[in-house]
């Protein structure tokens, strides 16, 4: 049974040991889903991991949520800011409480989103760099809204990055995903921008360069034991 956190969600176990407490991914959805949405992932990326793939706080109906609530207008896209900004700091807390309840390794932990838990993941790893070892961005987008908020340099220095885009993504353009290129390129991240020739969505090539790239990420990390 898994522990009462904060936010709903689904927990796999780790399948392989490792040295000292399991490092922590930690799936995050995108809009109109739920925690189920990218649960089954977790079985095809490095068995060490311990994965809890979390499901957002505001509910749009049944089965599907979102960490903010979006607007189409004939002005553009319009976000509710404070709903992203609630749930940002609502993941912060749910690592530190998921670390804490599960017996897991603070210094191992890896944010994986798609869409819009691609752009949550971009907020949280952006402002609290401290908090995470590695991210995967998947055919999100960089909000203007988190930008204020970047971590100073010297703390996002080093910070991986994997971040994968569809050419042919008609939700959020690839132009998004090629302004996420070009926002991180400015920083002291360590960046690996991929594009592949498919929609909206999570392909078997893009998933197999994001096990490998995870393992590689892990891999050079020792746990504190």
């Amino acid at each position: 049974m898994n522990e009462v956190l904060s936010l709903a969600h689904l927990i796999l176990r780790p399948s392989l040991p490792s040295e000292g407490p399991p490092p922590l991914l930690v799936l995050l959805h995108g809009l109109g889903s739920d925690e189920g949405d990218l649960v089954g992932l977790a079985k095809k990326l490095d068995g060490r991991f311990f994965c809890i793939s979390v499901r957002a706080p505001y509910a749009l109906d049944a089965g599907a949520n979102a960490w903010f609530h979006v607007r189409f207008t004939s002005e553009g896209t319009l976000i509710e800011a404070g709903e992203a900004e609630a749930s940002r700091l609502r993941i912060l807390r749910f690592l530190d409480e998921s670390i804490e309840a599960y017996g897991l390794d603070a210094r191992r932990v890896f944010l994986m989103g798609f869409s819009q838990g691609a752009i949550m993941s971009l907020c949280v790893a952006l402002t609290r760099p401290e908090k995470v070892a590695g991210v995967v961005v998947m055919s999100g987008r960089l909000l203007p809204e988190i930008l204020p908020l970047i971590a100073p340099a010297e703390r996002l220095r080093g910070l991986p990055f994997f971040v994968s885009h569809g050419t042919m993504d008609s939700v959020l353009p690839v132009r998004l995903g090629r302004s996420i290129q070009e926002a991180l390129s400015a920083l002291p991240v360590e960046l690996e921008y991929r594009e592949y020739g498919m929609g909206h969505e999570i392909g078997t090539q893009s998933l197999e360069d994001i096990s490998g790239w995870l393992s590689l990420r892990l891999g050079a990390l020792a746990s504190p034991g």
